[in-house]
């Protein structure tokens, strides 16, 4: 018989981002509790794992709350290092960068991601200010349909871009909340 599962809620103390939905029974919650460290179930491999086990992105916890009803768990923590196994600080990441940085780490043949990112952080920069101005051009004219598309390849070569320096567009969003203020 499975275990009964409590839904994980993972929450960045420092930010209150929510950087993934992981599961727990009775023993990951048991052995949270005694290391600090995040473990879950997994419901695919049905064992118990420690978050970090293999990655070394462990989850320091620093508060636990249960929901009101019992059946979900709330887990404030200390990320040391990416949350998601794509390497996106959250789980939750817009699914454009999700894919570039997939294709970043894979590296599959023929794909337009790889292959800007095999000429290097100068030709993808390169590329940004070239869709940058396309974009600004488009935005001066009277065809939107054009403007959209322009935009849409200077966000999508931004993002070829911050995997190139090796950066996550949380840190784009950390500066806009930063700025916000």
């Amino acid at each position: 018989m499975p275990p009964e599962l409590r839904a994980a809620i993972v929450q960045d103390a420092a930010t209150s981002d929510v950087l993934m939905l992981a599961w727990m029974d009775d023993e990951a919650l048991r052995l949270t509790r005694e290391t600090g460290e995040a473990h879950f179930f997994s419901r695919s491999r049905q064992q118990l794992w420690r978050k970090g086990e293999t990655s070394g992105n462990t989850l320091a916890v620093e508060e636990l709350r249960d929901d009101c009803d019992g059946d979900a768990i709330l887990l404030r923590v200390r990320p040391a290092g990416p949350a998601c196994h794509t390497g996106s600080e959250s789980c939750f990441a817009p699914w454009l960068w999700r894919v570039v940085a997939e294709r970043a780490a894979a590296r599959p043949e023929g794909s337009y991601v790889a292959g800007m990112l095999d000429k290097g952080v100068a030709a993808c920069a390169q590329k940004v200010g070239e869709e940058g101005v396309e974009a600004a051009l488009a935005g001066a004219s009277e065809d939107d349909t054009r403007l959209v598309a322009e935009l849409a390849d200077l966000w999508f070569h931004s993002y070829v871009l911050l995997a190139a320096r090796g950066l996550d567009p949380a840190a784009v969003e950390r500066e806009l909340k930063r700025r916000h203020r």
